[in-house]
């Protein structure tokens, strides 16, 4: 009850400080305030990215892959990048065929092809959609759930036909209260018709993930061609056979393409692994920095609490004499100036938090970065900026502590 007492009192003592002197600590725990901010807002913004790989890595499955003309999801290499801009072939039908004819580690493999297209539903049009040139299985190497009618079939993909499974966003804007299947929709003028529609997905970074229309592969090269954006996808027989499946997957390419042992490959392999270890390269680098940044920040507020609770320990040294005359022993001026200064970092790293909370509110609110303050950032920034006036309020509560009570009550303070 004692130290509950005590621990009261010298909260009550710090609260009163900080009313009593708002510039001072305002200042006093500006260092504190922006380290906190800026741990939680880089904190926020990762988390909100991690969002975004974990859908991205979702949609290609723990045991899928693709094979594409360029992947850089890495380190940045601009010569490596112009080198393949300029010497990666594209991927085509014919080499996919071939692939496919011999595959064995994989137990799906298809092929995608995409671009903008504008989709009109009567007099209502809509620009920038993604059309999607997809075999018959995308829906099952993606995992996509269907919301009405179905997905498309290996005959409408062998027969050309102008088939079309839409994106949830449409359903909701071409047919609000109407079943959309069998209902007829242009795609930069052609008619198709709706054979489906996919189960909304919601939005990442504040770009539709349901903005998306889906045609057979061999219609979409009937009407685009086949010359370029072309990638192949493939499900590995289980997941502890990726790596034997991509392995395969890069002899294949290597030998239609009669590549010499010696030469790099000119094409790409991106799977889930690889996005999750690039994500993992970057926030690495991104935390690294966020940490230099937020030291440098809490060093700086630390020593200047410190220098402050020097100040207070002088200004109040006669009031320790007298409570060192009534019997106050060491350990609780001690205790007193160590609560208070922690309390004092506390309030900074509070006040961190609230900004950085209402920073992310606003970008979320007006900008496509879902920020979000993850729970375990303010546990971290509060707890990380009480340690921090702990340990700098150390050396000027020891001083209060060792104080000689008769000098002490002599002090004219």
């Amino acid at each position: 009850m004692q130290s509950q007492a005590s621990f009261l009192e010298a909260a009550s003592v710090a609260f009163d400080s900080l009313r009593s002197s708002k510039l001072r600590s305002f200042l006093t725990l500006l260092g504190i305030i922006l380290s906190t901010t800026t741990l939680i807002a880089v904190m926020s913004v990762i988390h909100g990215m991690d969002v975004y790989i974990a859908n991205s890595a979702t949609n290609m499955g723990t045991d899928g892959f693709r094979a594409v003309r360029m992947a850089f999801v890495g380190r940045r290499d601009p010569k490596a990048f112009l080198k393949a801009l300029q010497h990666n072939p594209q991927l085509t039908k014919e080499e996919y065929d071939f692939i496919k004819s011999r595959v064995t580690l994989s137990r799906e493999s298809g092929i995608l092809v995409n671009r903008g297209a504008k989709l009109t539903y009567g007099t209502d049009l809509v620009d920038g959609v993604q059309l999607i040139g997809a075999t018959s299985n995308w829906a099952v190497m993606t995992n996509s759930q269907i919301d009405a009618g179905r997905f498309l079939t290996d005959i409408e993909d062998r027969r050309h036909l102008n088939a079309v499974f839409l994106g949830a966003d449409f359903k909701d804007r071409f047919f609000p209260s109407t079943d959309p299947i069998g209902k007829t929709v242009a795609i930069d003028g052609m008619p198709f018709e709706v054979i489906g529609v996919a189960k909304a997905k919601g939005s990442v970074f504040g770009q539709s993930q349901d903005n998306f229309a889906t045609i057979p592969a061999e219609t979409y090269f009937k009407i685009y061609g086949s010359r370029v954006g072309i990638s192949y996808a493939f499900l590995a027989q289980s997941r502890s056979q990726l790596e034997q499946a991509q392995d395969e997957i890069r002899m294949l390419i290597r030998s239609f393409r009669h590549l010499r042992p010696q030469e790099d490959d000119n094409f790409g392999m991106v799977s889930s692994d690889t996005l999750v270890s690039a994500w993992d390269q970057l926030t690495g680098t991104i935390a690294a920095a966020a940490v230099g940044i937020v030291s440098v920040f809490m060093v700086v507020g630390g020593v200047v609490i410190m220098n402050i609770m020097l100040a207070v320990v002088s200004e109040r040294t006669r009031e320790i004499g007298v409570r060192k005359s009534v019997g106050a022993r060491r350990r609780d001026i001690l205790n007193q100036f160590l609560v208070e200064s922690s309390m004092l970092s506390a309030m900074g790293g509070l006040i961190g938090v609230t900004i950085a909370w209402t920073v992310a509110v606003i970008v979320r609110n007006f900008t496509p970065v879902p920020m979000e303050v993850p729970l375990n950032a303010v546990v971290i920034g509060v707890t990380l900026s009480t340690a921090v006036g702990l340990f700098f309020g150390i050396y000027p509560a020891r001083r209060a502590s060792r104080l000689d009570p008769i000098v002490a009550l002599r002090s004219e303070s």
